[in-house]
């Protein structure tokens, strides 16, 4: 496989949540800590957000600090190496090796789920095509930056799922049993 970097944004304000996301536990590992070990193999992992102890990774903060996922995009993308990169929000406590794997099996591509919505956070890019994309984009939508980059649509399958409040947690604690 062509290596890649991993980016995960974990410094959103959180608000439907109601305190430290990508630190809340699930099956007693915080929620960075999970997505981060479903990448253990990309060559680097950039954690945009503040420091976290025992997580292996680079640590860069968006400027403006909560200014949304396409600052936060901005910043982890100029510590990228790789070719390729996966793109990934710090609240996905199931993701995996096999679905890491299945998107980087194409060169753009974006997880959906399994209502039928892109996950924009969760995601493979051609290093290069996102920095083109990037290069003057005003927007603050990530779907206004990544669809024009015209990703394959992959299946989340039923073991994934996001954590936006506490009862998504209760539900990924429980998708864990």
């Amino acid at each position: 496989m062509e290596p890649y970097d991993a980016v995960i944004l974990a410094g959103g304000a959180a608000r439907r949540f109601g305190g430290d996301k990508p630190g809340a536990l699930v099956g007693g590992v915080p929620m960075v800590a999970r997505v981060a070990a479903a990448v253990a193999d990309a060559a680097r992992t950039v954690v945009v957000g503040p420091g976290r102890p025992g997580l292996d990774a680079v640590f860069v903060r968006e400027d403006p600090p909560g200014g949304g996922p396409v600052p936060a995009l901005r910043a982890g993308l100029a510590l990228v190496a790789a070719p390729r990169l996966v793109l990934l929000a710090a609240d996905l406590p199931l993701l995996t090796p096999r679905i890491v794997a299945a998107l980087l099996a194409h060169p753009n591509a974006v997880l959906v789920d399994g209502g039928g919505a892109d996950q924009w956070l969760t995601g493979a890019w051609r290093t290069d095509a996102l920095r083109a994309a990037l290069e003057g984009y005003p927007g603050r939508s990530l779907r206004g930056l990544l669809g024009p980059l015209d990703p394959v649509r992959v299946p989340a399958g039923d073991d994934w799922t996001d954590c936006d409040t506490p009862e998504d947690l209760a539900r990924a604690e429980e998708m864990l049993k």
